[in-house]
């Protein structure tokens, strides 16, 4: 009994490692695709330097000054506070489709109340703050 439940076992682990060895083989594939692409770009591309080739690119215009330039904080806050959101956006479509099956609902309105009472804070502190005030 013992030996067709090992053959069994020995069966189920080789269709196992099977299908991650499909996976690990289209893996190596698209690895060698990019190595491939970008060693062909580097044999067939001009190299060809020149002072003007090797100068910063301002859109046309020659760089002038120092490479240091001052960005406002506020900007970053803005598309982290739109990041904060997209997620949550994205979590509301497969919490209502969880939500619409039978014996979940009180559980997932009170997770998505929850969830909603985080951003909620969030949103309350950075107003507070006076990040939300565009100047």
């Amino acid at each position: 009994m013992t030996g067709a439940a090992d053959g069994f076992t020995a069966l189920a682990a080789s269709e196992y490692f099977r299908a991650y060895s499909f996976i690990g083989l289209l893996a190596v594939i698209g690895v060698l695709f990019v190595a491939v692409a970008f060693g062909a770009g580097r044999l067939l591309r001009p190299v060809v330097p020149t002072p003007e080739k090797l100068l910063t690119y301002e859109c046309g215009v020659d760089p002038v000054g120092e490479g240091w330039a001052h960005t406002q904080v506020r900007y970053y806050v803005y598309a982290f506070l739109y990041v904060i959101f997209a997620v949550d956006s994205i979590f509301l479509f497969p919490w209502a489709t969880v939500f619409a099956a039978p014996g979940y609902g009180a559980t997932t309105l009170v997770e998505m109340f929850i969830f909603l009472g985080f951003l909620a804070v969030g949103l309350l502190y950075a107003w507070k703050k006076g990040v939300l005030a565009w100047a």
